[in-house]
Protein backbone atom coordinates (compact mmCIF):
# COMPACT_ATOMS: atom_id res chain seq x y z
CA UNK A 1 0.00 0.00 0.00
CA UNK A 2 2.83 2.36 0.84
CA UNK A 3 4.51 1.72 -2.48
CA UNK A 4 1.26 2.40 -4.34
CA UNK A 5 0.82 5.74 -2.53
CA UNK A 6 4.39 6.76 -3.34
CA UNK A 7 3.92 5.87 -7.00
CA UNK A 8 0.67 7.83 -7.07
CA UNK A 9 2.36 10.84 -5.46
CA UNK A 10 5.21 10.82 -7.96
CA UNK A 11 2.71 10.55 -10.80
CA UNK A 12 0.80 13.55 -9.43
CA UNK A 13 3.99 15.63 -9.17
CA UNK A 14 4.89 14.86 -12.77
CA UNK A 15 1.39 15.84 -13.87
CA UNK A 16 1.65 19.17 -12.01
CA UNK A 17 4.99 19.89 -13.66
CA UNK A 18 3.48 19.22 -17.07
CA UNK A 19 0.60 21.59 -16.32
CA UNK A 20 3.02 24.31 -15.24
CA UNK A 21 4.99 23.91 -18.46
CA UNK A 22 1.84 24.17 -20.57
CA UNK A 23 0.64 27.29 -18.72
CA UNK A 24 4.02 28.98 -19.10
CA UNK A 25 3.80 28.58 -22.87
CA UNK A 26 0.52 30.53 -23.05
CA UNK A 27 1.44 33.35 -20.66
CA UNK A 28 0.55 36.86 -21.80
CA UNK A 29 2.59 39.98 -21.15
CA UNK A 30 2.69 40.80 -17.42
CA UNK A 31 1.24 37.45 -16.36
CA UNK A 32 3.12 34.99 -14.17
CA UNK A 33 2.72 31.52 -12.67
CA UNK A 34 2.32 30.91 -8.95
CA UNK A 35 4.45 27.85 -8.31
CA UNK A 36 2.65 24.76 -7.01
CA UNK A 37 2.65 24.41 -3.23
CA UNK A 38 2.69 21.18 -1.26
CA UNK A 39 -0.31 20.04 0.77
CA UNK A 40 0.02 18.57 4.28
CA UNK A 41 -0.41 15.07 2.85
CA UNK A 42 2.59 15.59 0.54
CA UNK A 43 0.78 16.13 -2.76
CA UNK A 44 1.28 19.26 -4.87
CA UNK A 45 -1.34 21.87 -5.65
CA UNK A 46 -1.91 22.92 -9.24
CA UNK A 47 0.03 25.91 -10.57
CA UNK A 48 -2.01 29.12 -10.78
CA UNK A 49 -1.89 31.70 -13.55
CA UNK A 50 -1.74 35.26 -12.14
CA UNK A 51 -2.87 38.05 -14.42
CA UNK A 52 -0.97 41.29 -14.83
CA UNK A 53 -1.33 43.72 -11.91
CA UNK A 54 -2.93 41.20 -9.54
CA UNK A 55 -1.43 40.85 -6.06
CA UNK A 56 -2.22 37.60 -4.20
CA UNK A 57 -3.87 37.85 -0.78
CA UNK A 58 -0.82 36.61 1.10
CA UNK A 59 1.42 39.13 -0.66
CA UNK A 60 -0.70 42.21 0.10
CA UNK A 61 1.20 44.59 2.38
CA UNK A 62 -0.37 45.23 5.78
CA UNK A 63 -1.88 48.73 6.04
CA UNK A 64 -0.04 51.08 8.38
CA UNK A 65 -1.35 54.52 9.33
CA UNK A 66 0.82 57.62 9.02
CA UNK A 67 1.01 57.88 12.80
CA UNK A 68 2.40 54.37 13.22
CA UNK A 69 4.85 54.95 10.37
CA UNK A 70 6.04 58.21 11.95
CA UNK A 71 6.38 56.52 15.35
CA UNK A 72 8.44 53.73 13.86
CA UNK A 73 10.64 56.24 12.06
CA UNK A 74 11.20 58.25 15.27
CA UNK A 75 12.07 55.09 17.18
CA UNK A 76 14.56 54.08 14.50
CA UNK A 77 16.21 57.51 14.56
CA UNK A 78 15.98 57.77 18.39
CA UNK A 79 14.50 61.29 18.18
CA UNK A 80 13.07 62.46 21.51
CA UNK A 81 10.11 64.86 21.82
CA UNK A 82 10.96 68.48 22.73
CA UNK A 83 11.36 69.00 26.47
CA UNK A 84 11.62 65.27 27.21
CA UNK A 85 14.25 64.34 29.78
CA UNK A 86 14.97 60.58 29.96
CA UNK A 87 16.65 60.89 33.38
CA UNK A 88 13.59 62.60 34.85
CA UNK A 89 11.39 59.88 33.41
CA UNK A 90 13.54 57.23 35.10
CA UNK A 91 13.33 59.09 38.43
CA UNK A 92 9.54 59.39 38.18
CA UNK A 93 9.16 55.71 37.36
CA UNK A 94 11.36 54.74 40.30
CA UNK A 95 9.16 56.66 42.75
CA UNK A 96 6.45 54.73 44.51
CA UNK A 97 2.80 55.71 44.51
CA UNK A 98 2.99 56.83 48.14
CA UNK A 99 5.95 59.13 47.40
CA UNK A 100 4.09 60.76 44.52
CA UNK A 101 0.99 61.17 46.71
CA UNK A 102 3.08 62.82 49.46
CA UNK A 103 4.59 65.23 46.93
CA UNK A 104 1.14 66.26 45.72
CA UNK A 105 -0.02 66.86 49.32
CA UNK A 106 3.07 68.95 50.03
CA UNK A 107 2.47 71.09 46.94
CA UNK A 108 -1.15 71.67 47.99
CA UNK A 109 -0.09 72.73 51.50
CA UNK A 110 2.48 75.18 50.12
CA UNK A 111 -0.07 76.64 47.72
CA UNK A 112 -2.63 77.06 50.52
CA UNK A 113 -0.06 78.78 52.76
CA UNK A 114 0.92 81.10 49.93
CA UNK A 115 -2.72 82.04 49.27
CA UNK A 116 -3.35 82.70 52.98
CA UNK A 117 -0.29 84.96 53.16
CA UNK A 118 -1.55 87.05 50.25
CA UNK A 119 -5.00 87.38 51.84
CA UNK A 120 -3.52 88.52 55.18
CA UNK A 121 -1.38 91.17 53.52
CA UNK A 122 -4.30 92.49 51.52
CA UNK A 123 -6.55 92.60 54.61
CA UNK A 124 -4.10 94.58 56.84
CA UNK A 125 -1.85 97.04 55.07
CA UNK A 126 -3.97 97.66 52.02
CA UNK A 127 -7.11 98.58 54.00
CA UNK A 128 -5.49 101.70 55.43
CA UNK A 129 -4.14 102.65 52.02
CA UNK A 130 -7.58 102.35 50.47
CA UNK A 131 -9.13 104.43 53.26
CA UNK A 132 -6.54 107.21 53.23
CA UNK A 133 -6.23 107.46 49.47
CA UNK A 134 -3.34 109.03 47.56
CA UNK A 135 -1.78 111.70 49.76
CA UNK A 136 -0.15 113.73 47.04
CA UNK A 137 -3.31 114.27 45.02
CA UNK A 138 -5.34 115.48 48.02
CA UNK A 139 -2.56 117.79 49.23
CA UNK A 140 -2.29 119.36 45.79
CA UNK A 141 -6.06 119.87 45.74
CA UNK A 142 -6.05 121.48 49.21
CA UNK A 143 -3.23 123.83 48.21
CA UNK A 144 -5.49 125.27 45.55
CA UNK A 145 -8.03 126.23 48.21
CA UNK A 146 -7.11 129.43 50.06
CA UNK A 147 -8.16 129.35 53.71
CA UNK A 148 -7.69 132.33 56.04
CA UNK A 149 -6.63 132.22 59.69
CA UNK A 150 -10.17 131.77 60.95
CA UNK A 151 -10.80 129.04 58.33
CA UNK A 152 -13.15 131.28 56.38
CA UNK A 153 -12.98 130.53 52.68
CA UNK A 154 -12.09 133.51 50.48
CA UNK A 155 -14.88 134.35 48.09
CA UNK A 156 -14.17 132.52 44.84
CA UNK A 157 -14.83 134.01 41.40
CA UNK A 158 -18.25 134.35 39.84
CA UNK A 159 -18.67 130.60 39.38
CA UNK A 160 -18.57 129.94 43.15
CA UNK A 161 -21.99 128.30 43.11
CA UNK A 162 -20.73 125.68 40.71
CA UNK A 163 -17.45 124.99 42.58
CA UNK A 164 -18.83 124.95 46.15
CA UNK A 165 -19.97 121.28 46.09
CA UNK A 166 -16.53 120.25 44.84
CA UNK A 167 -14.85 122.28 47.59
CA UNK A 168 -17.09 120.71 50.23
CA UNK A 169 -16.13 117.24 49.01
CA UNK A 170 -12.45 118.10 49.25
CA UNK A 171 -12.86 119.49 52.76
CA UNK A 172 -14.70 116.36 53.87
CA UNK A 173 -11.99 114.19 52.33
CA UNK A 174 -9.30 116.19 54.15
CA UNK A 175 -11.15 115.87 57.47
CA UNK A 176 -11.45 112.14 56.94
CA UNK A 177 -7.74 111.90 56.16
CA UNK A 178 -6.91 113.87 59.33
CA UNK A 179 -9.17 111.62 61.40
CA UNK A 180 -7.59 108.42 60.05
CA UNK A 181 -4.09 109.81 60.47
CA UNK A 182 -4.83 110.71 64.10
CA UNK A 183 -5.99 107.13 64.60
CA UNK A 184 -2.68 105.93 63.20
CA UNK A 185 -0.83 108.32 65.52
CA UNK A 186 -2.51 106.72 68.53
CA UNK A 187 -1.05 103.31 67.60
CA UNK A 188 2.10 103.98 69.61
CA UNK A 189 2.50 100.36 70.66
CA UNK A 190 2.46 99.06 67.09
CA UNK A 191 5.13 99.34 64.42
CA UNK A 192 4.24 101.70 61.62
CA UNK A 193 5.66 101.37 58.14
CA UNK A 194 7.55 104.33 56.57
CA UNK A 195 4.52 105.40 54.54
CA UNK A 196 2.32 105.59 57.66
CA UNK A 197 5.03 107.56 59.50
CA UNK A 198 5.12 110.02 56.61
CA UNK A 199 1.35 110.53 56.89
CA UNK A 200 1.64 111.19 60.63
CA UNK A 201 4.39 113.75 59.94
CA UNK A 202 2.13 115.60 57.49
CA UNK A 203 -0.74 115.76 59.99
CA UNK A 204 0.21 119.24 61.28
CA UNK A 205 0.30 120.66 57.74
CA UNK A 206 -3.18 119.30 57.04
CA UNK A 207 -4.59 120.78 60.26
CA UNK A 208 -3.47 124.33 59.39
Amino acid sequence: MATNAAVHRRGGEEQVKVQAAEISKTLKEGERILAPTRRPDGTLRKPIRIRAGYVPQDEVAVYKSKGSQLKKEIESLEILPPGYDPQEDVVNKSKTKSAKRNERKKEKRLQAAFDNGINEVSSTGDVEEAALGPVESIVSQIDEITISGNRSVVAPPSNSTECSPDIDKRIRALKKKIRLTEALQQKTGQDLNPEQLEKVAKLEDWQK
